[in-house]
C-alpha cells in the first residue's frame, strides 16, 4: 500500500511541556515527509522550552529539563522546520484538536507565517474514533498488529501514526486513497483556525464554534457586538485564532471606509 499523493504529506507528532495550547512549549518534534515518488525524509529535534516541563510530561516522555538545557530555543530552529514542511500536507494523530494548534501557535509567536487554507489536514486519531474509537498503542495493534515500542517519543509515534493511515486506507473501502477525501473525513469540522474556534458553514464563511454566538457569523457579531472583538484580544485565546478574527476585523472596516457596509 502506498499513499495515492500529487504533493508531499507530512506526518508529525510533538512532545511538550503540558497541554495548554497557548501556554506549553514544544521539547521535541519529529516530521516524516512522504513525497508522491515514495522517497522519505525525516527530521526530528529536541527544544529548549525556556519554561519548566509539567510532571506529567515528564513521566509520559522521559524528558527532563537538563536534557533541554543546551537544546535550541524554538525561535532558533522555526525556519529549518517550516522550510523541511514546504507545501505538504499535514497528518497526525490527535493533531487537529492538540498538535497543529501548539505548533501553529509557536509559528505565530515568532510572526512566521504558516497558512493552512492551501493544505489538506488529517487527524488519523478523528479517523480511528469513528470507526473504531480507541487509543494510539491500541490503533498501532487493531491495525497493524504490531506492539508500539518507545511511546511517546515523537519519532516512533510518528512512524506509527503513518503505518496506520496506510492500514485504514487498505481496511475502509469507503476511506478512498485520496488525501483531500481522507483531510475531509478526519474533520469533524472545516476549520478556519488551528485550534477550531473558528470553523466555516456549508457556505464557506467564517462561524464562531464557541460561546453565546456559537454557530452565527463572525462578521455578523462583529456588526452587531464590536466590544466582543476586544474581549477575545484581551482573553486567553490563541493568537491563531485572534489572527483570524483580526483579519475579517479589517476586511469589515475596508468595507466601511467604502461605503460597501
Amino acid at each position: 500500500m502506498t499513499l495515492n499523493l500529487t504533493k508531499p504529506i507530512v506526518f508529525f507528532d510533538l512532545e511538550t511541556t503540558g497541554l495548554d495550547i497557548t501556554k506549553d512549549r514544544i521539547i521535541e518534534i519529529s516530521i516524516l515527509k512522504i513525497y508522491p515518488d515514495g522517497k522519505e525524509e525525516t527530521y526530528t529535534r529536541r527544544i529548549n522550552p525556556t519554561i519548566p516541563i509539567s510532571e506529567t510530561a515528564k513521566k509520559i516522555t522521559g524528558i527532563n529539563d537538563e536534557d533541554l538545557a543546551d537544546m535550541p530555543t524554538f525561535d532558533k530552529v522555526a525556519k529549518e522546520i517550516i522550510d523541511f514542511i514546504g507545501n505538504s500536507d499535514i497528518a497526525g494523530y490527535n493533531s487537529n484538536r492538540f498538535d497543529l494548534p501548539l505548533l501553529a501557535e509557536e509559528f505565530a509567536r515568532h510572526k512566521i507565517e504558516f497558512d493552512i487554507k492551501k493544505r489538506n489536514i488529517i487527524d488519523v486519531q478523528v479517523i480511528y474514533h469513528k470507526k473504531e474509537q480507541r487509543t494510539l498503542s491500541a490503533a498501532y495493534k487493531f491495525y497493524c498488529n504490531k506492539n508500539l515500542e518507545n511511546a511517546h517519543t515523537a519519532e516512533a509515534d510518528t512512524r506509527a501514526t503513518y503505518e496506520i493511515l496506510l492500514k485504514q486506507i487498505e481496511k475502509y473501502d469507503d476511506l478512498e486513497n485520496n488525501i483531500e477525501a481522507i483531510s475531509k473525513f478526519s474533520f469533524y469540522n472545516k476549520n478556519a483556525d488551528f485550534a477550531g474556534r473558528i470553523i466555516y458553514n456549508d457556505n464557506y464563511e467564517e462561524i464562531f464554534n464557541f460561546g453565546k454566538y456559537k454557530g452565527k457569523k463572525v462578521i455578523d457579531i462583529l456588526k452587531k457586538d464590536p466590544g466582543y472583538y476586544g474581549w477575545i484580544m484581551n482573553a486567553d485565546f490563541p493568537l491563531t485564532t485572534k489572527q483570524i478574527i483580526t483579519k475579517i476585523k479589517l476586511e469589515l472596516t475596508q468595507k466601511k471606509l467604502k461605503g460597501e457596509e
